[in-house]
This record gives structure tokens, C-alpha cells and sequence, in this order.
């Protein structure tokens, strides 16, 4: 007997059906379509992709194995478009190793064909209610841990979404700005996740030279290379059944790259000088405060890759772009530093929340410790400041008076976004495109501005 009415269960339900085959594409739209879901098809992941832009879809039905994009690297792509959405798998060719891999990549079950029906529509149901959070997963306030100083509705929406997606193995990209905080969030991930006993390793790819980033992940043997006196552990070793973190993640080479693909495929990796195949259990992290979907475009960027790093992606705001934090950050640092809390002059607080930024919270810090260095009597004044930051607030100080309506940095860029919005016709992907940003950034920002008031759509008024 077919499960009950799904439409019980998930009201107002769309399900995109994408198969190359015709004959299965309309078997299952049929079917689905009577069980009082709405349905949409598409032929290959590309065509799936254009539907997801135009159509509301809570859920896909996906072949695995199709010309061109694949059901993995398709289910890969609208995970970085929609956090959390769900994907059912199925294909006429089993494999185990492919099962396992869907999974682990965030299927939310993998089925073969000839489906059975009763199977498909349970696995629509448990997938459906799952995709429904818990009240409490979103409007308590985050535990964080001590030391980080949230109070931004921003952040607190980022760590809760690290909080969400850690108790899962799937794969998390970090993008943000140098020094905003991706760190910080990949600490939360790592404790918050059932591994959090084993190790959790930390490699910034910009910092080691290109020749020898491939020995520090995969370890080398002796005599593998000049210098190479004895055999040595990568980090995907020592991170095994731990996780790891890959900071700066667009700085790696393009054959790096090509064997990075292979572990976040099955696990297995050489040492360099080695011809024996090792398996490590690793959740990956990775993070970059580059444009990724600019540097595939380019060719600076393995596509395949960036779909198998990018199955859930987090955005960290900047610091300017989250200004309530500002003045409390600097406050616990500046106590860090003194040893006990002090005050801040009023002017101080006008040069804080005048500046940029742009090293975001480290450099926030460092004016911390350089200001409760100079500071006397407790009390930190502006020439205790960098020099940087107390000329930036005189400069802005002397051009406010002559800006339209008193407009602000936050000002420019929300017209900047919302004209260039309007020149491509509410696209968000080609808005990003053209601003030089990830389309998740672009849609932070464009919840932002609703948050606040500002109409985005041209019907809203």
C-alpha cells in the first residue's frame, strides 16, 4: 500500500525530478504529481540549476549518473545556493562506494532503480520533516565559547549555523575576509561535532611555499625529495577520524588541487615518494577569503573541487558590516590587555566606530594592545590609537558636513548593490558576478537590507 498522502505531512511542496532518461523523468513526475506534490523536471544538472534560480523547490530527485554535471556535483551546487537542501539520490547502477560517497556528501538517502514507491515516498517524508527546524535550533541565543564576543544579529545568525550543520560530517566552506573570524566559527564546528576527541589540524595553504604544501598534507617518505632524512606524517594523517581545517583553500595549486579532489572523493591519498595507498577518515574544512566562484570562472579553480568543498557554505560579515559588535570586541580586548576593564573617551568611541576596518578583528585587537599599552589612568584616548584609525575618523569627521544627507559608507554600498541589482534584472548570480562577491555573500546582504527596511524586489514598495 503507498504511503499516505504526503501533502499530510508538507503542504505547498515542490520536488524537481532531474533524469536524463525521459521514460523514468515522466514515471516519476506522474507518480509524485498524484500524491498531491507540485512537480518540475529537468534533463541534466544544468538545466536543474536555471529551475532552482526561477522556482521555489524544497526538495530534489536526482540521477546520479547523467551527461555532463553529475547528481553529486549537481547536489553540491544547490547546497551552496540553499544550505540544508534536501537531495534524494538514485541510479540504475549501484556501487557501494558511490552509496557511501552520496551520503557522506549530504544525500538525504540513495535509492535504486526500479524504484520502489512506498521506499521513495517515505524517504520524501523523512527528508521533508527534517528540513523543518526545531524552534529552539534558531531562536535561542548561541552558546558560545568564552572569549568570543558576539552581539550582532550577523553573527549570531552565523554561529547558529555552525551549531546547526556540526553534528554532521558534511563539508563546510568559510568565506569572509581576512581576519573576520572563519577560525573562530571552524573551532565552534570542531567542538560541537562527534569528533570532537580526535585531532583538529590547521593548515593556512598561503603560508608554506607551493613544493612543499603537498608533504605537509600528505606526508612524504625518506629520500622522497632533497632534505626528505626521514619519512614524515601529513596532516589528513594525523587528522584521522578528526578534522581539518584548509585556511586560504584558493592559494592551492591546481595539482594539489587534482589530489585534494581524490580524498574528498573516497578518502585515499599518497605519501610523496610512496606508491601505497593510504585511507584516512577526515571531515574537511575548508576556508578562503577569495572569491571561488570568480576563480572557477577563470580556470584559477577546480570546479569539480569547489562543489565537493562547497556542500554547506558559511559566510562570516566583515566587521563593518556588523557595527554592534565593534565597540564590545574592542571592550574585551582592551580589558584583556590592561588587566582590568577601561574606559573609553568619547572621542575614542567616535574614532571605533568611524573606522573601516579592514583587518576586521584582528586588527581591531592589535589597536586594543597598542592603546592599553599607552594608555595612563585607565582611560584610552584618541593618540593612543593607531595613527591610522584617529586620521581616518578626522578625515570622515571634516567630509560629513559635505555628504548628501549625511551619507554614510554602509550608505554607498547598500545603493551600490541595489543599482547594480536593477542593471541585471534582480539576478542574483550575475549581481555577484559583477560586484566581485559570492552570490552568498550578495544574499546576506540583501537580507540585511530587507531587515532594515529597504525594498528590494521592484513590487515592493
Amino acid at each position: 500500500m503507498i504511503a499516505q498522502n504526503i501533502m499530510s505531512i508538507i503542504k505547498n511542496t515542490t520536488i524537481l525530478v532531474v533524469d536524463d532518461d525521459t521514460g523514468q523523468r515522466s514515471l516519476l513526475a506522474t507518480f509524485l504529481s498524484r500524491e498531491g506534490l507540485n512537480v518540475l523536471t529537468a534533463a541534466s544538472g544544468e538545466e536543474a540549476l536555471r529551475a532552482l534560480d526561477a522556482s521555489d523547490v524544497s526538495m530534489m530527485i536526482t540521477d546520479v549518473r547523467m551527461p555532463g554535471m553529475s547528481g553529486i556535483d549537481l547536489m553540491s551546487a544547490c547546497r551552496q545556493r540553499m544550505p540544508g537542501f534536501p537531495v534524494l539520490m538514485v541510479t540504475a547502477y549501484p556501487d557501494v562506494r558511490d552509496a557511501v560517497g552520496a551520503v557522506k556528501d549530504g544525500a538525504v538517502n540513495y535509492l535504486q532503480k526500479p524504484i520502489d514507491l512506498d521506499e521513495l515516498l517515505q524517504s520524501i517524508q523523512n527528508a521533508l520533516k527534517r528540513r523543518i527546524p526545531k524552534a529552539a535550533d534558531f531562536s535561542n541565543e548561541p552558546i558560545l565559547p568564552e572569549g568570543v564576543i558576539v552581539f550582532s544579529s550577523q553573527m549570531k545568525d552565523v554561529f547558529r549555523e555552525a551549531i546547526f550543520v556540526a553534528g554532521s560530517d558534511s563539508r563546510i566552506l568559510l568565506t569572509g575576509e581576512s581576519g573576520s573570524g572563519k577560525e573562530v566559527v571552524a573551532d565552534l564546528i570542531h567542538q560541537r561535532s562527534p569528533r570532537v576527541s580526535r585531532p583538529f589540524v590547521k593548515i593556512n595553504c598561503a603560508a608554506i611555499p607551493a613544493t612543499l604544501l603537498e608533504s605537509e598534507l600528505f606526508g612524504h617518505e625518506k629520500g622522497a625529495f632533497t632534505g626528505a632524512t626521514e619519512r614524515r606524517t601529513g596532516c589528513f594523517e594525523e587528522a584521522d577520524g578528526g578534522t581539518i581545517l584548509l585556511d586560504e583553500i584558493g592559494e592551492m595549486s591546481p595539482s594539489l588541487q587534482a589530489k585534494l579532489l581524490r580524498i574528498t572523493q573516497d578518502g585515499c591519498f599518497y605519501r610523496v615518494g610512496s606508491s601505497r595507498e593510504i585511507r584516512t577518515n577526515v571531515r574537511i574544512l575548508a576556508a578562503t577569503n577569495h572569491n571561488l566562484d570568480k576563480a572557477v570562472e577563470e580556470g584559477l579553480f577546480r570546479e569539480d573541487l569547489f562543489y565537493r568543498l562547497n556542500v554547506f557554505e558559511i559566510y562570516v560579515p566583515a566587521l563593518r558590516e556588523r557595527p554592534d559588535d565593534i565597540i564590545p570586541i574592542a571592550e574585551y580586548y582592551a580589558e584583556k590587555f590592561c588587566g582590568e576593564k577601561p574606559r573609553f573617551s568619547e572621542s575614542v568611541i567616535q574614532c571605533i566606530k568611524a573606522y573601516d576596518w579592514p583587518g576586521n578583528v584582528r586588527e581591531l585587537r592589535n589597536a586594543m594592545e597598542r592603546a592599553s599599552l599607552l594608555c595612563r589612568g585607565g582611560i584610552i584616548l584618541p593618540e593612543h590609537l593607531p595613527p591610522r584609525i584617529k586620521k581616518t575618523f578626522e578625515e570622515t569627521s571634516l567630509q560629513v558636513a559635505g555628504k548628501r544627507d549625511g551619507q554614510t559608507m554602509e550608505d554607498v554600498e547598500r545603493e551600490t548593490i541595489l543599482k547594480t541589482l536593477r542593471e541585471n534584472d534582480y539576478n542574483r548570480s550575475v549581481t555577484a558576478r559583477t560586484l566581485g562577491i559570492s552570490r552568498r555573500a550578495l544574499l546576506y546582504k540583501i537580507k540585511r537590507f530587507r531587515e532594515q527596511g529597504y525594498p528590494i524586489e521592484p513590487n515592493q514598495s
